[in-house]
């Protein structure tokens, strides 16, 4: 958990359906020709969701973009991914965003959005990329069932799990099998030295079926009265929730949560004998994404890449596909909280393959100057927030819903996934779950805290995958 982190600078920005977006400079040549795939994925009452190809049939251009109507004025776009959306009446804009601005020939922009609706859901008819007509477009739909809110174990055929597979990291994203960007959302565990007891089949069920997270983080402390005073009571445990969650279709993140003492080269061997436990156990598993040191504090980058260095081996060893994600400097700021940035990492980045590198946060705290860092660490690092808070870096205070709001739109247009900190009923305000809540056995949304409820409703929107 943070205890120290001390942004995008809005200007230029607007809100569109409550999400940030920031001003696009216009595009700087027409296109020759384009196709476009426009496949309505997912519909439920009042909302439906678009998967929108764009593919260039002409010579390169920078700065695009596409520009399409729909047929019916109770059309909206709520929230769009991979472009800066907007929307004038009935027309919707998206344009090209600044980590994918060139469009070489041939080149495909995988964008989409989530929509509101007040009656019928037509197709546009036509789309036009830099002002130029898409003659090759093409247009599906699918009208899959509303989604179910029950607290049964999901099908296994509607699961994240189900629809992406085996992740790997691709360029600055995470990927599916079909070597498709994605962003997993879910929450985090607390310790599980002390609170066991809320992970079970009735939350992890509610996890799944009530909040549609993609994701449970399972953090398990080193010090603390964790790990180290048990290794193996806290390795099976560890095994469990992963079958847990993949049983309902969840991807798990196994978070070796170390913070005190910072240097994670302190656990060096405990982490090793660990992650080979861990690792030959759940091999076989597509589910299963190693965080191999929670907030390295106080000691330098060098450091923290040597200890990478030799902990990713070692999983490697068994589970040679599965992602790594690796601690930055500062508390996982990027070295932010230290009066450093990401560069460090960009010019002396870890000599391993398949890796992302951890950016935390509690909104309260951290605002604008981090915001700017991961903005711009973005471009060149693959990034995934395994933590953040929406109170202060102690975990508590009061909600602060907007710089919240602020950062899971900034990780929504960045296309980075996230865990929230925590599902428990701890009696602190970065709770998702009312003090006494395990104890009852009731995890109904008349059991959230406001930070609880915040964040549910970020997860609970339909994925873009």
């Amino acid at each position: 958990m943070k205890r120290s982190i001390a942004a995008l600078a809005a200007a230029g920005a607007t809100v569109l359906g409550g999400t940030a977006v920031l001003a696009m400079p216009e595009a700087s040549a027409a296109a020759q020709g384009c196709r476009v795939d426009y496949t309505v994925t997912n519909q439920w009452q009042g909302g439906f969701q678009a998967g929108v190809k764009v593919t260039n049939l002409g010579d390169a251009i920078t700065g695009w973009s596409l520009k399409f109507t729909f047929p019916d004025a109770g059309q909206k776009v709520a929230q769009g991914w991979n472009a800066t959306w907007s929307q004038s009446g009935t027309t919707a804009t998206a344009a090209s965003p600044d980590w994918n601005r060139t469009l070489g020939p041939g080149a495909v922009a995988d964008l989409g959005f989530t929509g509101t609706t007040t009656g019928a859901n037509p197709i546009p008819a036509s789309f036009a990329l830099n002002g130029v007509t898409c003659t090759g477009s093409t247009t599906t739909t699918t009208t899959p069932t509303t989604p179910t809110t029950s607290t049964t174990t999901p099908s296994p055929g509607g699961t994240p799990l189900a629809a992406n597979g085996q992740l790997h990291v691709c360029g600055v994203h995470l990927c599916n099998e079909a070597n498709r960007a994605i962003q997993l959302r879910g929450m985090s565990t607390h310790g599980l030295q002390w609170f066991d007891s809320c992970y079970h089949d009735a939350s992890l069920d509610a996890l799944a079926n009530d909040w549609h997270a993609d994701l449970l983080r399972i953090a398990m402390y080193v010090q603390e009265k964790g790990y180290e005073t048990n290794p193996a009571w806290f390795t099976d445990r560890v095994n469990s929730l992963v079958g847990e969650a993949e049983e309902r279709g969840m991807y798990a993140i196994v978070d070796f949560h170390t913070l005190t003492p910072g240097d994670p080269n302190y656990n060096l061997d405990r982490a090793k004998t660990f992650f080979a436990a861990v690792a030959a156990r759940n091999a076989s598993r597509k589910n299963v994404i190693y965080e191999i040191a929670n907030e390295p504090n106080g000691v330098s980058w060098g450091a923290i890449k040597s200890y990478a260095e030799q902990v990713i081996p070692v999983i490697r060893a068994a589970d040679p596909d599965a992602v790594v994600i690796v601690g930055t400097r500062g508390w996982s700021s990027l070295g932010v909280s230290d009066g450093s940035d990401e560069t460090e990492v960009v010019t002396n980045p870890v000599n391993a393959t398949n890796i992302m590198y951890t950016f935390h946060f509690y909104a309260a705290s951290h605002k604008d100057n981090y915001r700017a860092t991961v903005s711009r660490a973005a471009t060149k690092l693959p990034l995934f927030v395994t933590e953040f808070g929406t109170v202060t870096a102690t975990g508590g205070g009061t909600l602060d819903q907007s710089s919240t709001t602020a950062w899971l739109d900034l990780l929504d247009q960045l296309q980075i996934g996230y865990a929230n900190w925590t599902y428990s009923d701890a009696d602190e305000s970065s709770a998702a779950l009312q003090p006494g809540t395990c104890a009852g056995g009731d995890y109904g949304t008349g059991r959230l805290t406001a930070s609880g409820a915040l964040v549910r409703s970020r997860i609970s929107t339909a994925d873009h995958f």
